[in-house]
């Protein structure tokens, strides 16, 4: 119960996917928790900021990049929000859930962090979990899910959802 897409053709595109995917779930009264990444653009020759919106949880989005200046080449993600808006996903899926959706399992995930743990807190509950998984990290995501994982085509995501919630809401 762990499918992901794979996007490779534009920026962005696995992000607004996965957050049409949340909308048109929750339109059909399901419960979801976990997170939806927002990239806002900040002009021209700028790094664009993410925010994270926390599904089944009526606060704030979290913003989880530091500006670091527009020469620096280091890490601009803020391990300490995306902590926070781990926390946050983590208390949706305690009031119950039919289905999680995580924006990607990245470079923290493949390092053991980020949203790791919630994904498989939730698959232990046996809550279906869709997330996207950038090609560079498809090596460590097949190493964590093993046998677990299906791949899926974005034309399949609402059904393949659909086809393995257990009790909607």
């Amino acid at each position: 119960m762990l499918g992901f897409v794979t996007i490779t053709d534009t920026a962005g595109s696995a992000d607004r996917l996965l957050a049409e995917t949340a909308r048109a779930l929750a339109a059909q009264g399901l419960r979801l928790a976990g997170a939806i990444q927002k990239n806002i653009d900040r002009g021209p020759d700028q790094v664009c900021d993410m925010e994270l919106r926390i599904l089944g949880d009526d606060g704030p989005e979290i913003g989880i990049t530091q500006d670091l200046g527009n020469c620096s080449e280091g890490c601009r993600l803020d391990t300490d929000a995306l902590a926070q808006a781990v926390g946050r996903a983590e208390a949706a899926l305690a009031q119950g859930v039919d289905l999680v959706i995580v924006n990607k399992f990245g470079k923290q995930e493949s390092f053991g962090g980020g949203f790791r743990d919630f994904i498989a807190h939730a698959l232990a509950q046996d809550v279906p979990v869709l997330l996207s998984v950038p090609t560079e990290q498809l090596d460590d995501f097949r190493a964590f899910a093993g046998d677990m994982a299906e791949e899926i085509v974005p034309s399949d995501l609402i059904p393949w959802c659909l086809a393995r919630v257990q009790s909607p809401a």
